[in-house]
């Protein structure tokens, strides 16, 4: 079975892959959780809840539970890409605004490359 989306970090112009430093800094089962959920997504586009919500826009994010935690991974489909553009730990109901935002502003810079 071959996948529907590729996937793809978000790079900034020096090169940086938030999304992978952010993978890099948690625990390797929370890292393999996030991954499969990740490609559960890449081979079975479009999903929707609960493993998929639309933010609105562009924006979509994939709804990952780790133990006690929640992870969100925000990303944007690009042609037939999933890019990943914000990674975080929820702390609260709502999606943070500045990390929507965050997603929102990446975008907007992968858009006008």
């Amino acid at each position: 079975m071959n996948p529907v989306l590729d996937v793809r970090f978000f790079r900034t112009d020096a090169g940086a892959e938030p999304v992978r430093e952010w993978l890099k800094d948690l625990p390797a089962i929370d890292r393999k959780t996030i991954g499969e959920d990740i490609k559960t997504v890449q081979f079975g586009w479009p999903l929707g809840m609960p493993l998929v919500d639309h933010l609105g826009g562009d924006i979509w994010e994939v709804r990952i539970r780790l133990g006690n935690r929640i992870a969100r991974v925000l990303f944007a489909i690009d042609g037939q890409t999933m890019v990943l553009l914000h990674g975080f730990i929820k702390k609260q109901q709502k999606t943070p605004g500045p990390d929507l935002d965050l997603a929102k502003d990446r975008l907007k810079l992968l858009r006008r490359r």
